[in-house]
Formats: structure tokens, C-alpha cells, sequence
């Protein structure tokens, strides 16, 4: 099986010239030169760009999400690259209804229309590593029911197998490569793909959702039926409305554009700056539109999640960057400890003004915030920042949601939509605010302590003495043992001078 899926990759790759993109990496040239003669009869019209992504199109699902994953990456690709992989989307056809069938009534162990008052046997959607179906409950609550693709499980260990040793023969192959880090992307696309293939995981990351944006007037999220759930199958509350990218429909509808776009953005920082868990899959195909004009949520698979170091280094980054005050964005990131503490403040703030000032020549509503987050990396890396997971998400949602927002407004001035929240979020974290929160938040706590401070004080200045007294007796008995060898070093100080007279007198009488 694998040695067939290996004859493929190798087939799609000289298909599509992917040989020569890994020769390009050779400084010297030679091997390319060489490469060149033996296959002297391939010309290719389009760019290396373009013929990646039909190579990962060709080669299914799962390099298709790879692909995806590379493409946020933009601390690690060339920009082509990077752009055109952002195109990739899951053009999977459904697998049939009857596997679909046999899914559910080996998890239910019934038969599927014993478990729903009504199942649709058409799926709805499908992507690489589930489909989706609506169903109704006993009781007639509208669903929709997500079924994991069969088999998808040794297919991925299969793939990942082999892109993990096509990583590690690159990496001895061609040295140069190694700066692309080819094993630890590899090991972190398994994480992010593995985590997907657990309906469960998927389900709770849409109930803490729905539970941050309880009675929100922006977003709705499905509530999950928890009975219905289990690692392959995922059973929601089934959701009415349009596809955000369907502009001529949502606007026949009624619905006001500019304000969906503000909405968009609020949510995210929202998510970011308040929760500290974010959608992290904040295509088009995922968010949907009410009738209302609130937005819809849908595929909960990848999800970021976001510390208060995080959140704080953030925060300061953006208000620091509007404000031209290099400076502090260098602090923030030495604070934050992701470039060494040694690192000269007056040199990475420089190169930080070097990549940004140009922006400002442009208005603020043509500034991208996703890109604008790309370059501090980029520059950063330079002053060996490490790459943080968390925030390479992050960036791929802003680049998302930036789109998104455009699209639907193009006069959207992000900045002067984030900042005001920005600025309330950080006014919260400082000052007499932040002390009333946290007053509030450790109150509880007190109230159990409090009681016990007696005890607890007279356990410690118990324990004080205790551990006195016992290095008082280890200093008297190493006192006691100086002592002793002092005595005898005396002694045997007193026998060799005997023994020296006694010589010197048998010597010179």
C-alpha cells in the first residue's frame, strides 16, 4: 500500500516539476544542472506556485490539508507560495450513503432511522475528513449529523508516514532546507490533523463557544446533543441561513453589509482579547449569515487558544505599532520572552521601524493587521524568535477575517473598528479596574483561607523552630567533628615533631 502511494507522490511530483523546487534549494546549482539533462524534455508553463497546488489537488484530501497548514506558514514560505496554497479548498466528493449508514449504526448499534425520526441520505457537505447529513431528533429537533470519512484513519497514518521520511530525506539531502524546518512542520500538521479526527474534541470546542457567546447579539453557534456524540460521529442543532460569501443574496435579504463586516471584527477580538479561544478556521465556507444579521459558526476542528502573556503581548503590539512607538514593540516582545533577553532593544526596534514606517504612508483602512503581524515575525525571527504555534493561527484567522471584512465592506477601516476595544481591554488589565477584578476574582478563595490563617501561622513558626533546632544539632556535630580533627591532627602534629627530634639527635648526637 505504501510503496503504491509512494509511486504516485514520485509520479505527481515529476508531473508537476516539484523536483525542481527542491533543487532550487542547491546554492551551487549543479544538482539542478544535472537534474535538467536527464529530464531535458519537461517545460513548464506555469508558475512554481500554481503547480504546487495542483500537485497537492492531485495527490487527495490529506495533502490538500496539508497544503492549507503550509499556507500559514508565511514566516517559513516565499509569499508566492504561500498565497497560492491559501487557495486550496477541500473539493472532496461524498463517500456513499451506505458507509455513512454503517458509521452511525455501529456507534448507535440500531439501525439509523430506530435512532432519528428522519435521516436525509443525501449528505449536504463533505470535506476530507468528514461529510455532514441532516436528521431530525424523536422529538422532531431539526440536526445536522457529522459522520467521519471510513478508513480515514489509515489513510492519514499512511501519508503522514511518508511525508515525515520525504521531510527527513530532504533534510540530509539538501542541508539548506533545514532553515524551512520540513520535520517539525510535518509533526505539527499530524497534531493539527490528528486532533480533527476526534468528533468529540470537536464538540466541545463548539459548546465552549456557544457557552462564551451565550445570548450574543452578533454570533450564534449550534448547541451539541451530547447523547448523540461520540469520536466518529457529532450530532448540532441544525442552523438556518446564507453563506457569507453569497453578497447578492444577503443583500437582498435585507441585510446591512457594512455593519456585518464591523460585526466580524468585533468578534474576533472578542474571542482573542476576552475568551482567549478563537475560531481558527474562519473561512467562508464555515461562517454562515441569520436572518437577523447575526453571523453563523459551523466546523469547530481547529481552534486557538490564547494566554494572558499572549493576549497582553498582542495588545500592546497593535496600540504600539498605531502609535509608531517601536519601542515598546520591541519591549513586548523581549518581555514575552520570545527573543532572547539579551537582545539589543535599540537594534530590534530599528529593524522593527524599518519594516513598518513605510505602511504609514498608505491610510489606515488600506493596513492590513495579518500582514502587519507577518513582518514583526518575519523580523523578528531574524533576532531568533521562536516560531509560536498560537500565534501563527491567530494570524491566519486576521488574514481571514480581514478578507472577509473587505469583501463585504471595502471601505472597512479595521483600525478604527479594533481600536476602541483594544484600548477598553487594555484599560481593564491596568489600574484600579484590574484591582476590583481581581479583588473579585480571589475573594472566593479568601473566604476559605482566612479561617485557617491561625493554624496556618502557628504551622509554620512550628515548623520554623523545628527546622532551627535541627540546624542547630547539625552544628553541633560538625562543630564536634572539627573539633575532634582538630585534636588529632594536633596529635599527629606532636608525633612527627617527636619523631623529627629523635632523628636529628641520632644524627648529630
Amino acid at each position: 500500500m505504501r510503496l503504491f502511494r509512494l509511486a504516485k507522490i514520485a509520479s505527481v511530483s515529476l508531473r508537476f516539476g516539484l523536483d525542481r523546487m527542491l533543487l532550487d534549494v542547491d546554492a551551487s546549482g549543479r544538482l539542478g544542472r544535472l537534474w535538467t539533462l536527464v529530464f531535458f524534455w519537461r517545460r513548464f508553463d506555469q508558475p512554481r506556485a500554481v503547480r504546487l497546488r495542483l500537485a497537492l489537488e492531485s495527490l487527495g484530501p490529506i495533502f490538500v490539508k496539508f497544503g492549507q497548514m503550509l499556507s500559514t506558514r508565511r514566516d517559513l514560505l516565499p509569499p508566492d507560495l504561500a498565497d497560492e496554497l491559501a487557495l486550496l479548498q477541500d473539493r472532496v466528493p461524498p463517500f456513499p450513503t451506505a458507509q455513512a449508514l454503517a458509521v452511525l449504526e455501529g456507534f448507535y448499534g440500531r439501525p439509523v432511522d430506530m435512532v432519528f425520526r428522519n435521516f436525509e441520505r443525501t449528505p449536504v457537505a463533505s470535506a476530507s475528513v468528514a461529510q455532514v447529513h441532516f436528521a431530525e431528533l424523536p422529538d422532531g429537533t431539526e440536526v445536522a449529523v457529522k459522520i467521519l470519512r471510513p478508513g480515514i484513519n489509515r489513510v492519514i497514518v499512511n501519508d503522514l508516514a511518508l511525508m515525515d521520511v520525504a521531510a527527513m530525506v530532504l533534510e540530509k539531502l539538501w542541508p539548506e532546507s533545514r532553515r524551512l524546518k520540513p520535520r517539525e512542520v510535518v509533526a505539527e500538521f499530524s497534531k493539527y490533523l490528528r486532533d480533527e479526527l476526534d468528533l468529540m474534541r470537536e464538540a466541545a470546542n463548539c459548546s465552549q463557544l456557544r457557552r462564551n457567546f451565550k445570548d450574543s447579539s452578533l454570533l450564534l453557534v449550534p448547541e451539541v446533543y451530547w447523547d448523540w456524540c461520540g469520536r466518529e460521529v457529532m450530532v448540532m442543532e441544525r442552523m438556518h441561513g446564507l453563506p457569507v460569501s453569497q453578497i447578492a443574496a444577503l443583500t437582498a435579504q435585507g441585510t446591512d453589509l457594512s455593519a456585518l463586516s464591523r460585526a466580524g471584527v468585533e468578534i474576533f477580538f472578542t474571542q482573542v482579547f476576552r475568551d482567549g479561544f478563537f475560531h481558527a478556521d474562519m473561512h467562508p465556507g464555515n461562517i454562515f449569515v441569520h436572518a437577523d444579521g447575526r453571523y453563523i459558526a459551523l466546523d469547530f476542528g481547529i481552534m486557538g487558544t490564547l494566554n494572558e502573556v499572549d493576549k497582553n503581548y498582542l495588545a500592546q503590539n497593535f496600540l504600539a505599532f498605531f502609535k509608531r512607538d517601536y519601542k515598546r514593540v520591541a519591549m513586548a516582545h523581549i518581555e514575552a520572552g520570545w527573543v532572547p533577553a539579551k537582545t539589543r532593544v535599540d537594534e530590534f526596534e530599528a529593524a522593527i521601524r524599518t519594516v513598518c514606517e513605510p505602511i504609514f504612508d498608505k491610510p489606515l483602512k488600506d493596513i492590513s493587521f495579518g500582514k502587519t503581524l507577518l513582518r514583526l515575525f518575519q523580523t523578528a525571527r531574524r533576532f531568533e524568535m521562536e516560531v509560536q504555534p498560537q500565534l501563527v493561527l491567530l494570524q491566519k484567522t486576521l488574514l481571514n477575517i480581514e478578507g472577509l471584512g473587505r469583501q463585504l465592506d471595502p471601505e472597512l477601516d479595521l483600525w478604527k473598528t479594533a481600536k476602541p476595544f483594544l484600548e477598553r481591554w487594555m484599560n481593564e488589565q491596568m489600574g484600579w479596574r484590574a484591582l476590583v477584578r481581581g479583588v473579585k476574582e480571589e475573594a472566593p478563595g479568601w473566604a476559605n483561607t482566612l479561617p485557617q490563617l491561625p493554624r496556618l501561622v502557628h504551622h509554620a513558626l512550628a515548623e520554623s523552630t523545628r527546622l532551627q533546632a535541627e540546624q542547630n544539632r547539625q552544628f553541633d556535630r560538625l562543630y564536634a567533628r572539627q573539633r575532634r580533627h582538630g585534636r588529632l591532627l594536633a596529635l599527629v602534629g606532636l608525633l612527627a615533631a617527636a619523631l623529627l627530634a629523635l632523628e636529628l639527635h641520632r644524627l648529630f648526637g
